[in-house]
């Protein structure tokens, strides 16, 4: 049996498996203002909650892009998806702070896999003018999540609690593994179900190092000492913020400016997370236009970019003078995410730009790591600096927004492989 697109159906089901991550992983924040009347906690309480799932995270970036180059990405993906799925269920026995922390943490170390995953598994399944798109695909799956999971938590949470909620959306993984291991049999080159033309389109446009899958990996240190690996940790420490910021603390934001509840935040925070979706393709189409039409990977991943922190940044200053509703706010936070949206699925793009497949995992979960520890000082700041007002987290986000595009075109003069002696 021959199946044509099989590359599409690998990235439609990271798609999913997405989605997934940020349904359990959003659980929390919408559930929060019923979690913390029963259990007691605060604001500082969730900061600390946001920060210990980071740390796990950052850390679980840099292991699982490790893992992935070791394992393969078809294995890597049942390991991660399985593990997150059981730790999200496994919030329903939390009792207090510590225990939530320990799940937080466990959820964070095993959703962090998806990230450096789907990198690796677009550079082994897709050409180079192909990826930007299928990472815009695969990164339109966290904001679909994050559309889909505000109103049907909120709906779990109302007619059955915040315990059976988590276990209900921990047990979403267990629909996803078989079609992937069913679907995801080998690689490009040794699928069963591939076709001949499309194995050649994909395996084409790729060095010959890449197609031998007895390519050794090359460590950390020997990908850093390149000055160009540096720009995708650099700009993702400046650039992730943003979206922590509006994912993680957006709830927080409408239940403290207009004293939303569960069901009221449930009805408008994910409307942002279409504009997020809708960038995330665009994004991905565009740079694959840009180099179709002749530009070239390294013009078409930095017009790219570029145009996306534009959206970004005016955005962020519109939150500042001009988001005085809530329906104004998450409207003007839909333009921000879009613009997050239409860079991002560049820059995650660039690993598998520079590097060959056994080594793409490694970089892509480096620059997770790097950019999540951004975030988890921006998590220790918020509740301090947002006493009276957010203003001051949207202007430091705002900062950043141009130093994450400065980072790229400083640090990779030219995008494209890197030649490794």
């Amino acid at each position: 049996m021959k199946v044509k697109g099989l590359r599409w159906w690998i990235i439609i089901l990271i798609f999913l498996a997405t989605v997934i991550n940020y349904i359990d992983r959003t659980a929390i924040s919408v559930m929060w203002p019923g979690i913390s009347e029963e259990l007691g906690f605060t604001k500082h309480h969730y900061s600390i909650m946001l920060n210990v799932f980071m740390v796990a995270y950052a850390i679980g970036q840099s292991v699982s892009g490790r893992m992935f180059d070791k394992i393969g990405t078809r294995m890597g993906y049942v390991v991660s998806i399985m593990a997150w799925g059981i730790s999200t269920a496994m919030h329903a026995l939390a009792s207090g702070l510590l225990s939530f922390g320990v799940f937080r943490v466990m959820l964070g170390v095993s959703e962090a896999g998806n990230w450096p995953g789907a990198v690796k598994s677009n550079a082994e399944w897709f050409p180079a003018k192909e990826r930007a798109m299928a990472q815009g695909i695969f990164n339109a799956g966290a904001s679909m999540g994050s559309v889909i999971a505000p109103p049907l938590i909120a709906m779990l949470y109302l007619g059955f609690g915040w315990r059976v909620t988590f276990v209900i959306v921990g047990s979403l993984v267990f629909l996803w593994v078989i079609p992937w291991l069913i679907i995801n049999k080998a690689s490009p080159k040794k699928h069963p179900w591939i076709t001949s033309e499309e194995q050649e389109h994909i395996l084409s446009d790729q060095p010959v190092e890449t197609r031998d899958e007895d390519e050794k990996a090359l460590s950390l240190r020997e990908i850093l000492s390149h000055k160009e690996a540096w720009s995708v940790p650099a700009s993702r420490f400046f650039l992730e913020p943003l979206w922590w910021l509006f994912a993680g603390w957006m709830p927080i934001y409408l239940a403290d400016t207009y004293g939303f509840d569960v069901k009221e935040i449930g009805m408008f925070a994910w409307v942002p997370y279409v504009g997020a979706a809708i960038g995330s393709m665009s994004g991905g189409w565009f740079a694959g236009k840009l180099i179709a039409q002749g530009k070239g990977v390294d013009k078409a991943r930095k017009t790219t970019i570029s145009i996306g922190a534009v959206l970004m940044f005016l955005g962020l200053l519109a939150t500042i003078f001009i988001a005085n509703t809530p329906e104004k706010f998450v409207g003007i936070v839909a333009v921000v995410l879009f613009g997050f949206q239409f860079s991002i699925s560049n820059v995650q793009t660039i690993p598998s730009d520079l590097l060959s497949g056994k080594s793409v995992g490694a970089l892509a979960g480096f620059g997770g790591t790097v950019g999540l520890f951004c975030v988890i000082g921006m998590n220790f700041l918020i509740p301090f600096i947002t006493e009276t007002s957010y203003t001051p987290a949207f202007v430091i986000i705002g900062a950043f927004v141009p130093l994450s595009v400065i980072a790229i075109f400083v640090l990779c003069k030219e995008i494209k492989r890197i030649e490794i002696k």
